[in-house]
């Protein structure tokens, strides 16, 4: 490992779920046809960036993010990168919940037949250690994934509990950058968004 490593978090293009705001962990749904677009434009921005590793949740939106951005051949699978397991109420918005459970938050409640936000940190601390045990000392790992993995990811980066996440909005189609200044770990650029 070295403070020249990167890693870069590519969430998926946008998905009728991701649309509609409903929390989409375990279904398995396609990007809509502006989500195709916007991975699109992540192929033009990312257009001769080599990374040392790519690796990818095996959900389909993400699968189709990667190889529309150019990368799908190289990709690995990485069950870690998996979105976070919403239980009872995937597929369902917060408003929807908090109808039936007031002022219910993902980041602070019980996920009922779900991954608390602590498991889902623990696969992030993994997903973590297991790119930089890959890269040469010198190099970039893309993460292809989901918002809640990418976010609760960043904050265990940067030394903040898995709800820290909570703290890091990240819009679909969107690019940011871990990486280092001198020995301490940064967010070196945030949800960086592209029309499409």
């Amino acid at each position: 490992m070295s403070a020249e490593t990167e890693l870069w978090l590519i969430r998926h293009g946008e998905t009728e779920w991701s649309l509609s705001g409903q929390h989409t962990g375990r279904t398995d749904i396609a990007l809509t046809a502006h989500g195709r677009r916007r991975a699109e434009v992540l192929r033009d921005y990312l257009a001769g960036m080599r990374f040392d590793r790519v690796m990818v949740s095996p959900m389909r939106r993400v699968r189709e993010t990667c190889a529309i951005a150019g990368y799908g051949d190289l990709a690995v699978v990485e069950e870690g990168l998996r979105e976070w397991d919403y239980g009872v109420y995937e597929g369902k918005t917060t408003a929807e919940i908090r109808s039936v459970v007031p002022g219910w938050s993902v980041w602070k409640d019980e996920i009922v037949d779900g991954e608390t936000v602590e498991h889902v940190g623990d696969r992030a601390d993994w997903v973590i250690a297991k790119a930089l045990e890959v890269v040469p000392a010198v190099g970039k790992v893309a993460l292809f994934a989901h918002a809640h993995i990418l976010r609760i990811l960043a904050a265990r980066w940067i030394g903040l509990a898995a709800d820290g996440g909570r703290l890091l909005s990240l819009g679909t189609g969107s690019v940011s950058v871990l990486g280092w200044e001198r020995e301490t770990r940064v967010v070196q650029s945030w949800n960086r968004g592209f029309e499409a």
